[in-house]
Formats: C-alpha cells, sequence, structure tokens
C-alpha cells in the first residue's frame, strides 16, 4: 500500500515511525479508531483539522496502511 503509506508519512512527525510512539500509538487495532475520529468537525480539535486535508479514499488508503 504505496499510496497509505506515503499518505501517513505526514502523521509519523508526531505519531513516531510507521505511527508507533509519538503522541499515540496509531498503528494496528488502534487504526479502527482513526477513521471515525478523523472525520469529526474541522474545529473540534487539531487531528481533525488535519483530516480536512485527505479525501474519504485517502483516509481509506492511510488506515488500510496503519492496519498492516
Amino acid at each position: 500500500n504505496t499510496t497509505g503509506r506515503l499518505l501517513a508519512s505526514n502523521c509519523f512527525q508526531c505519531h513516531g515511525t510507521g505511527g508507533v510512539g509519538g503522541f499515540d500509538n496509531i498503528r494496528g487495532g488502534e487504526a479502527r479508531e482513526v477513521r471515525d475520529y478523523l472525520r469529526k468537525a474541522a474545529n473540534s480539535d487539531i487531528m481533525a483539522a488535519h483530516a480536512q486535508g485527505y479525501t474519504p479514499a485517502q483516509l481509506d488508503a492511510i488506515i488500510t496502511y496503519l492496519q498492516q
């Protein structure tokens, strides 16, 4: 999933390389929660605001990559 990996690389600055570490672990089982979390209203928190820059297909690619 090259597309998902490329898109998710934007997350790694805060969530650690591969989505493990940093502020929160977003790799593996936790990845299922990311989709709902990122679909909040943009003004609800910083992560929701970041997510507004992605299409639903791109968010799905990121989630698929993080679940590997």
